[in-house]
């Protein structure tokens, strides 16, 4: 493992912003905890801050650099026994393939790719550990919101359907090079056991969500009208005229049950 970093202009079509804070750096890989043989997964290691502290503590980690440049860089200064790079998107990747045992997967996602590839990495939830992603603070703050709030969305409800969410601590600009325009936060993602998942059709209950959020200030009888009656909502234990933002997941669910029936 090599020292140094590369000549490199952070390029604005991948959305890079290098973390370079080592206080930052250590609390993030601390929050993560990392051991010896994990089977980890950088998404997006850039100019390596966190990947050398992750394989430090576990020996070797996977990643994934978009960026051609910082790919070979990132081969120059990791030995294969250190580092097995996929160069690639990860949001164009099979993560099923990857994915083969179960998987602590790690990233500061660029905000232009966060909300698909979240919704990409659902479909392997089963084999993953944890998921621990720096994102925007305004995203991060969507993803764990509660019921009635402002920033209370379909991604909150899709998300919390599936993982067990935490916001973990805030990010300053200052801790990247460029500064972003934002503050970042980090979140940790624990996908739900089986047993805990609820019992109801994924499909159905992602076709609601998105129904009830697709026009935020109708009630949820004018915005499920195409899916569900009045009296199927009533039935699931919902007031047709509440508004989707005003729903726990648990009433989600209630509602999904319903279609078909």
């Amino acid at each position: 493992m090599k020292d140094g970093l590369p000549q490199h202009r952070a390029r604005r079509r991948f959305g890079q912003n290098f973390l370079h804070d080592p206080r930052i750096i250590i609390r993030i890989v601390d929050a993560i905890a990392p051991r010896r043989g994990e089977p980890i997964v950088e998404i997006g290691p850039g100019q390596a801050a966190l990947t050398r502290a992750l394989i430090e503590r576990a020996g070797h980690i996977q990643a994934i650099e978009i960026d051609r440049d910082l790919a070979a860089w990132l081969r120059e200064q990791f030995t294969p026994d250190q580092l097995t790079l996929i160069d690639g998107d990860a949001l164009k990747l099979d993560w099923q393939s990857i994915a083969v045992q179960p998987l602590r997967i790690v990233g500061n996602l660029p905000y232009n790719i966060s909300t698909p590839l979240l919704f990409e990495l659902m479909k392997i939830a089963d084999r993953v550990v944890d998921q621990h992603f720096m994102l925007q603070k305004e995203v991060v703050d969507r993803m764990v919101a509660a019921p009635g709030s402002r920033t209370y969305g379909r991604l909150s409800v899709m998300l919390q359907f599936r993982y067990r969410m935490s916001k973990l601590f805030d990010v300053p600009r200052g801790a990247f090079k460029p500064p972003p325009e934002v503050t970042s936060s980090i979140v940790r993602m624990v996908p739900l056991a089986a047993e805990e998942l609820p019992d109801v059709d994924p499909g159905k209950f992602a076709r609601v969500v998105t129904a009830a959020f697709g026009q935020r200030r109708k009630t949820l009888r004018n915005a499920l009208a195409k899916l569900l009656t009045t009296d199927a909502i009533v039935a699931a234990g919902v007031d047709p005229q509440a508004r989707a933002e005003t729903l726990a997941v648990e009433r989600f669910v209630a509602l999904a049950r319903k279609l078909d029936d």
